[in-house]
């Protein structure tokens, strides 16, 4: 827009000072090129005065809060829950079932007697029970602990990502 027009509309709207008023005034009456740029001006102003605005329609709000509601409904549940962490831990709890059938099955003394006898008549002398504190060295229990901030530390670090995926999203 160039510098007439500029002064024509702060003229016509009424936000220039009364000075400058009267001095675009002196113009719109002595030059004819601001003369007839008025004219069109104010014809232009008349026109956008007389059009009605367009207003959205009354569910408009509606509409709109109602297409994000079915936006976030197709949208899956954030705590879904991964198949392979179900298999992991099933698996896990079923090798160590098998490991420790396994071990009492070799705990077993098979050769002992074949005769049934009631608990009133064991005799506790005969049980043949191994020392499981052997099995718990340091080095195991070292490992085993190892082991285990390892995997919450892997367990963190998973958590800790779909976290900052989810607020990205």
């Amino acid at each position: 827009m160039n510098s007439i027009e500029e002064k024509l509309w702060n003229y016509i709207d009424g936000t220039c000072t009364p000075q400058e008023q009267q001095a675009i005034a002196m113009l719109i009456e002595q030059d004819e090129v601001y003369q007839k740029k008025y004219n069109e001006l104010l014809q232009l102003n008349t026109a956008f005065s007389a059009m009605d605005l367009d207003e959205p329609p009354m569910a408009f709000t509606y509409n709109v809060m109602e297409n994000i509601r079915i936006e976030n409904a197709k949208q899956p549940l954030k705590a879904a829950i991964d198949k392979r962490i179900i298999l992991g831990i099933s698996a896990f709890f079923a090798v160590s079932l098998v490991v420790l059938l396994m071990y009492a099955l070799g705990a077993v003394n098979w050769s002992a007697g074949t005769g049934f006898k009631l608990p009133g008549q064991l005799n506790v002398t005969q049980l043949n029970v191994p020392q499981v504190s052997s099995y718990f060295t340091g080095p195991v229990i070292k490992g085993f602990l190892f082991f285990d901030v390892v995997m919450g530390l892997f367990l963190l670090d998973n958590y800790l990502r779909r976290k900052n995926i989810t607020k990205l999203q």
